[in-house]
């Protein structure tokens, strides 16, 4: 069942998201190499608290730590260790925290020092994709319409979209319904209305769409063991259109990106 939030409920959730937006953006700045994930996880875990919330998946589903790491061939879900980064690797970073009774969940895929052109390749189609994705949910669209988008502009680029994972609803609960693939066809699904909150979250990868899992029972690896990317935003329908709660503004004034590409989908007053 699909829960709608009030405009007041929805101010809560965007509370959350920005908590998880300033996470990641002071991530961004110590993602370098020879930092391991686990000091990440810890300055993620201080950093949530320090700001009046609690590390949403830390106990979530029994996970072990505050954030979900997932470098290079892993896809998401992939536990802290004591392994330093190195040049050359990517690191999706999955946060979520619980202020309000409410939840904000995003993540970033960063590049560790200088990467691979190719793998810069995959991170800003992945990146594109999000927005492609975010555009197509707004009053009178489905879930297929935001699948549909996402699947067809990163096959175009000769990637695989992972089946198995997907976007979700958000709100008291970590996962809501709807379920969000990243694939789909166009008007198929639940439709949205006024008031939804989801979390759409495209998971893309070099080679196959195909996945494997360890026996962690929590990392999800590329079969092909080939690098994946990973983005995700807090979305709701205001007025009609998608307007983001989360953003990535504090990620990209950390690495000095300069980017529009938020413009259309935040709050007037935002």
């Amino acid at each position: 069942m699909i829960k709608i939030k009030t405009p007041e409920e929805i101010e809560l959730m965007r509370e959350s998201a920005l908590i998880v937006s300033k996470t990641l953006g002071m991530l961004a700045a110590e993602v370098k190499p020879g930092v391991t994930t686990l000091q990440l996880d810890a300055l993620a875990e201080t950093f949530i608290r320090d700001h009046g919330a609690i590390p949403g998946f830390l106990g979530l589903y029994d996970f072990p730590n505050t954030l979900c790491m997932s470098p290079n061939e892993q896809v998401v879900h992939g536990i802290p260790n004591d392994t330093p980064l190195v040049e050359g690797d990517i690191i999706s970073i999955d946060c979520g925290a619980l202020k309000n009774e409410f939840y904000g969940d995003h993540a970033y895929t960063f590049a560790v020092g200088e990467i691979a052109p190719e793998t810069k390749k995959l991170l800003d189609v992945t990146r594109a994709s999000l927005y492609v994705g975010i555009k197509e949910f707004k009053i009178g669209n489905r879930v297929g319409d935001v699948g549909y988008a996402i699947q067809k502009f990163t096959e175009e680029h000769g990637y695989g979209v992972v089946r198995e994972l997907v976007g979700h609803g958000l709100g008291r609960k970590m996962h809501e319904d709807p379920e969000m693939p990243n694939y789909g066809k166009r008007g198929r699904g639940k439709k949205f209305v006024e008031g939804m909150v989801v979390a759409i979250e495209p998971m893309t990868n070099m080679g196959t769409h195909r996945i494997n899992q360890l026996k962690d029972g929590w990392t999800i690896l590329t079969a092909d063991r080939k690098p994946s990317a990973h983005f995700e935003h807090d979305v709701a329908i205001v007025n009609g259109k998608p307007e983001l709660l989360s953003t990535f503004k504090y990620v990209h004034e950390a690495l000095g990106i300069i980017t529009n590409e938020e413009d259309e989908f935040r709050a007037v007053n935002n």
